[in-house]
């Protein structure tokens, strides 16, 4: 019993302490959480703890999106729609029934999951870039659904009434202070859950078949089972983030919660941070959030220039491309490497 526990106290530690990473990546993490603790704190800013919450939120996504994306090796363009059935529950719910959030939310990750699975088994037929051209196809197929569709609200979308008082059962508040450390305490608890899942067995078997799929199988690994149970995950944690989008905005539509860039930018996130790491989700989020908030506003004040962030993004892509296909995080650990 002894040994056990103790292996059980080991696992403990490893999924909260960050054991097996080197101390340096462990104090830059407690550096990152206590910045993330203070931010609204010394901040005052209106729009910086804006782009403080959204930079949040899109570490969130590019975390679920890691698992299949990054350690599963599987470019999965079609995001969106999870986040969207995630928002869709928790508006919809609240509106027809007064629903608490709480409840709405392990609702809406069921929903995202079991639409995950149905549709995983046919698409992991295929591979590569027909993998991701077929996961973009039926997001957008679910957006145009959810468009006109009268129940969900069409092209009009849904408008969550607003409470006279703050209210944690609707998860409503006065300041976006509240909001903030909301969803960083979603990103802390999908950080542990990835950090537990890469070393769990299903982690393993996934990252075997990533790395060689003819390999996997001849250990006993059945490919299609793990990548469906891998992607079902991520659309789970999907509809978390959708669930959170929903009592921050109060009113969601299908260009909001379910458009093509917001596929886009989730992955992006990732591959420019650096796929199958833990810092990747992080430092993409950090570059390209700000980036489009604020480059994106300066652009439009200045003249209407509208688009050339766009380009930018382009531009950071090709040059992490062509220099590190690992992202920014590739790169940060070959100069370790060489020091």
């Amino acid at each position: 019993m002894a040994f056990s526990v103790g292996n059980m106290w080991q696992a403990i530690k490893d999924i909260f302490l960050f054991e097996d990473y080197p101390r340096s990546e462990r104090i830059g993490l407690l550096i990152f959480t206590a910045i993330i603790l203070v931010f609204p704190l010394i901040v005052e800013h209106a729009y910086s703890r804006v782009v403080m919450i959204k930079f949040l939120l899109f570490a969130l996504f590019g975390i679920g999106w890691n698992l299949i994306g990054g350690y599963g090796g599987q470019v999965d363009l079609g995001q969106a729609k999870n986040v969207g059935f995630g928002a869709y529950t928790t508006a919809l719910m609240m509106v027809w029934w007064n629903t608490p959030f709480w409840i709405t939310v392990p609702i809406g990750m069921i929903i995202a999951a079991f639409e995950s699975f149905g549709v995983a088994y046919p698409m992991f037929r295929l591979k590569g870039h027909y993998f991701a051209i077929a996961t973009l196809c039926v997001a957008l197929v679910w957006k145009e659904l959810f468009i006109f569709w009268d129940w969900t609200g069409g092209a009009r979308g849904v408008e969550i009434p607003v409470k006279a008082t703050a209210d944690f059962v609707h998860m409503q508040f006065p300041s976006t202070i509240y909001y903030h450390y909301f969803v960083f305490f979603l990103f802390i608890t999908q950080l542990l859950y990835m950090n537990w899942f890469r070393k769990s067995k299903l982690g393993y078997e996934l990252q075997a078949v990533r790395d060689n799929e003819e390999a996997a199988a001849s250990l006993g690994i059945n490919v299609t089972w793990t990548k469906v149970k891998t992607y079902t995950i991520t659309g789970g944690l999907g509809g978390v983030g959708g669930s959170f989008m929903a009592v921050y905005y109060l009113y969601i539509d299908p260009d909001l919660v379910m458009p093509l860039d917001l596929s886009i930018l989730i992955a992006m996130t990732v591959l420019v941070g650096g796929a199958g790491s833990m810092w990747g989700p992080i430092i993409g989020a950090a570059i390209l959030i700000p980036l489009d908030m604020y480059l994106g506003a300066w652009l439009a004040l200045i003249g209407g220039r509208y688009g050339i962030d766009f380009m930018v993004y382009s531009f950071i892509i090709m040059i992490i491309a062509a220099r590190e296909p690992k992202g920014i995080w590739g790169i940060i650990e070959r100069i370790k490497g060489r020091g």
